[in-house]
């Protein structure tokens, strides 16, 4: 509160200065006498000061201030009601929920009554949601979430408009609906007083912060996760961190000592799903004494809560079959060590397509007379004369196919018959074998259709095969153009990883550098390999090879091409790897299963299913997006799309398993072939959803899976420490402060003083006042008390 002096009886004034004008004449003239006495100037200053003061009071001085005007402004009072406040702090008998509850229980709260004296008192409790309340009696801690930042903004849009003084803030800090951490805009909001509930570093707990998932091509690995476990209170102890499947079988368990407070320990597990497609495990932290039971409502142990020591996560390694089609140009041996490398993949199928011999002019002198067929097919059954292969056409083999009518016309050239594939392989074929329109076709497989293609080396391939300035080369990661004798073989050739490809796991074999280092120098000299003339900008090299005079030339470069990406191996004799010895050919066949796992790793399919959080949500609602394309990929926007979802429960933990919910998708505004349902999860863990899709006429266009984790509890409890620096930057940029509990009432009584949005002036009479009065009277009397004492005249 600001106050002023002012002087309401301005129309004294001059008779006041003239006033004590003369009083000055009369007391220096009255004073002569005593000229030279140490008393002197006192005595004059005493009886100065007493007929100034009378003489003020002829003005009428008054204070004059403002105060907010009582009972026309509201106030706010929030608490929080979420899981977190559960927690017993250390060398407490209590909870922070119950201190909370003591603190706001209006019966038993001096300061409440105090507020109520002087505003108009709304009482708040929030959780996921901000709700009003009567006497803070609902308060029961079992909110799911913190939802602070959606409490401010529910607060700032109910009171808009209205006279809202301030607002009391009992939490903790840890609020689970903040994006990225960021503060939401709090422009509108009224001062805002937090009241911090708990104490820092009280607490002893173990928690699963974070759980990070990577999927890779490591054909002994395919899946990494890392956990982020945050010990506090176990400095130097062991913790132990297990991974789980769904049937509760542990999968790995590693152990590592905590830390300080405030820093995690990173669990690294590295395993290859039993199963392919969806798959749910969880990461459970402990110390090594106890087990941890995820959804205990009391902990057994030394920790203050267990639900935090658990988050569930979902691996989607993909479902197959992925189907990879093979051209060559020639029989070789590179299709025999590819095709039985693949075998040993059930999720891929390896369709190939070999020309055994090219297209030739027809020449009746040839054949027999009457002999239209090719005489390569002489003697093979009884074949239909339009059946059977005639000089001017290529002779070709159809291998692995899925009925007898693929590939019988020989390459595609319809893109519903070639997007039907996830990757496409060429080796040894001239660009020539491709018409025009099957060109620009597999150009958009791969930039359209989102497919893979690879080039692998040989007497026609690359610059060699004409696909420069062509569809297909356009779409290949190097330039094809050579200067003039630039061609020339190199000779043999040692195969070596480049910087980048010794950090795409697909393209290593074995887990250490070392281990790697002796894989690559057992690898046999290579004799057949295509110059190019570099790689194209944003192409990524993975792997080179140094001729015998120390030059090092490109040998596999990748890159992304509009939705798909390529690949091109320069070299032509891979195959000599796996004649060496079972060894190599052991690593050559995982080499080849890698690299067509990662050609296909990221293809889309006609029917997708992906999950994506809301930002910013407490109660973890996601929005399940189905895309939906037909043989030629191309968006279906009238299909009817239904989704299935089913929470996942694990073996041996709490709570019993939620029924499944079957929901209808709507179509999005925003993309063709593009629908939607959001979906809100009732309870922590794992859920599945499946997606199937079926067109106008009632058939099927496929199915679709996707999974996700909603570990809402692990949120809650993520630190049990109060945020303090969030609860003051709260408080700064709305113009309030940080509140101690125990300042509570005293600070209630300054909060009219405060700016609020409706204030009265009020006014008091500095002169009409016992103490202003008794001032003037003290002077005089004192001025006459020491003239009597020291006699003065």
């Amino acid at each position: 509160m600001t106050s002023s002096l002012t002087l309401s009886a301005l129309h004294w004034l001059v008779p006041v200065l003239l006033f004590a004008a003369v009083a000055a004449l009369v007391l220096t003239w009255s004073y002569r006498a005593a000229a030279g006495h140490p008393l002197r100037w006192v005595c004059l200053g005493l009886k100065a000061l007493g007929l100034a003061a009378l003489a003020l009071c002829l003005l009428e001085p008054l204070w004059l201030g403002q105060r907010a005007r009582p009972g026309a402004n509201l106030f706010a009072v929030v608490a929080d009601n979420s899981q977190g406040l559960q927690v017993r702090d250390r060398g407490e008998s209590a909870t922070r929920g119950e201190g909370l509850r003591q603190l706001v229980d209006a019966t038993d709260s001096a300061w409440q009554g105090a507020l109520a004296t002087n505003f108009d008192v709304r009482r708040y409790l929030f959780d996921a949601r901000l709700q009003a309340t009567r006497d803070f009696s609902e308060l029961t801690f079992e909110g799911r979430s913190t939802a602070l930042a959606s409490a401010l903004k529910t607060l700032g849009d109910r009171f808009q408009g209205r006279p809202l003084a301030g607002a009391f803030l009992f939490t903790d800090g840890n609020a689970t609906d903040l994006a990225g951490g960021v503060l939401p805009d709090l422009r509108g909001l009224p001062p805002i007083y937090p009241v911090v509930i708990g104490r820092a570093g009280a607490v002893k707990d173990i928690a699963v912060q974070q759980v990070a998932v990577t999927q890779t091509s490591f054909e002994d690995a395919p899946v990494s996760l890392q956990a982020d476990v945050m010990a506090t209170g176990f400095r130097g102890r062991p913790i132990k961190a297990q991974l789980v499947d769904r049937s509760g079988r542990v999968v790995q368990e590693q152990t590592a000592d905590a830390r300080g407070d405030g820093e995690a320990i990173a669990f690294r597990f590295q395993l290859k799903p039993e199963k392919p497609g969806l798959s749910f495990y969880q990461v459970r932290a402990s110390t090594p004494t106890e087990t941890p039971v995820p959804g205990a409502p009391t902990p057994p142990g030394e920790e203050a809560t267990l639900a935090n020591n658990a988050r569930v996560v979902a691996v989607d390694r993909g479902q197959g079959p992925y189907r990879v089609l093979y051209v060559s140009g020639r029989p070789n041996w590179e299709f025999k060590f590819l095709n039985r490398a693949v075998q040993e993949d059930e999720q891929v199928q390896l369709v190939a397509l070999i020309r055994i011999a090219k297209r030739e002019p027809k020449f009746e002198f040839r054949g027999r007379a009457g002999e239209t067929s090719n005489p390569l097919f002489r003697g093979f059954g009884q074949q239909a004369p339009e059946d059977v292969q005639r000089y001017d056409q290529p002779v070709l083999i159809r291998l692995n196919t899925r009925d007898e009518h693929e590939l019988r016309a020989g390459f595609p050239r319809l893109p519903e018959d070639l997007y039907g594939y996830h990757a496409v392989i060429l080796d040894d074929v001239e660009a020539e074998y491709f018409a025009p329109d099957q060109a620009q076709l597999l150009n958009k497989f791969v930039s359209e259709r989102g497919g893979g293609l690879l080039m692998l080396g040989g007497m026609e391939s690359f610059r060699e095969g004409n696909y420069h300035r062509t569809p297909i080369g356009d779409a290949l990661p190097v330039y094809l153009d050579l200067p003039e004798g630039g061609a020339e073989p190199p000779g043999p050739v040692n195969y070596q990883l480049a910087r980048e490809g010794w950090l795409q796991a697909w393209a290593r074999l074995n887990e250490t550098e070392a281990d790697e280092r002796t894989r690559l120098e057992g690898m046999p000299k290579f004799e057949v390999f295509n110059r190019v003339r570099g790689l194209k900008p944003g192409a990524s090299l993975i792997a080179t090879v140094r001729d015998e005079r120390g030059a090092e030339l490109p040998a596999l470069a990748t890159q992304r091409f509009g939705r798909g990406r390529s690949a091109a191996l320069m070299i032509g004799d891979i195959w000599l790897w796996g004649m060496r010895d079972a060894v190599k050919r052991v690593d050559a066949d995982r080499a080849w299963r890698q690299m067509v796992r990662w050609l296909v790793s990221d293809v889309p399919a006609r029917v997708q299913c992906t999950v994506e959080p809301i930002a910013a949500d407490a109660n973890g609602a996601v929005r399940v997006q189905v895309r939906v394309r037909d043989e030629k990929f191309q968006p279906v926007d009238e299909a009817a799309v239904l989704v299935e979802i089913e929470p996942v429960v694990f073996e041996g933990t709490t709570g019993a398993a939620g029924a499944a919910i079957k929901l209808e998708a709507e179509p999005a505004l925003s993309e063709p072939g593009l629908y939607q349902v959001t979906y809100v999860p009732r309870q922590t863990g794992g859920y599945q959803a499946v997606a199937t899709v079926k067109n106008n006429t009632g058939a099927d266009l496929g199915r679709a899976e996707a999974g996700w984790s909603t570990d809402l509890a692990a949120e809650e409890f993520r630190s049990l420490s109060p945020n303090v620096a969030l609860l003051e930057d709260i408080a700064r940029k709305t113009g309030g402060q940080v509140v101690a509990a125990a300042d509570l009432e005293s600070f209630v009584k300054r909060l009219p003083e405060l700016r609020a949005p409706v204030m009265e002036t009020w006014s008091y009479p500095a002169w009409h006042t016992p103490l202003m009065f008794g001032f003037a009277l003290a002077c005089l009397l004192a001025e006459w008390g020491l003239r009597r004492w020291k006699g003065l005249p």
